[in-house]
């Protein structure tokens, strides 16, 4: 299972090692500094979730676009492959 850091419900592996040391960091200090920082963590935290979640949504979009260019080049291909043999056809029915 997946650990989870106290700062967030984000599970420890999703976010980076600098932001793990520095939540860790931020709890550390006393509490009327941990207090003004905590808002401002959370936000860094949010922020990398959301950042994480485009980044993935891009790199699938990405992989979708290159399987639909493959069917089209595929697509392509095959058609001008039976252009070219009608074309033949055409060439020897006309001969």
């Amino acid at each position: 299972m997946a650990q989870t850091h106290r700062v967030s419900t984000v599970p420890v592996e999703e976010l980076p090692a600098d932001l793990i040391r520095l939540a860790i960091t931020i709890r550390a200090l006393p509490d009327e500094y941990s207090r003004e920082l905590i808002p401002a963590l959370e936000r860094v935290v949010e922020s990398t979730k959301r950042r994480r979640r485009i980044l993935t949504l891009v790199q699938d979009a990405l992989s979708q676009l290159r399987l639909d260019m493959k069917y089209l080049m595929f697509d392509l291909e095959a058609t001008r492959r039976e252009r070219d043999e009608y074309h033949a056809k055409l060439q020897e029915f006309e001969s």
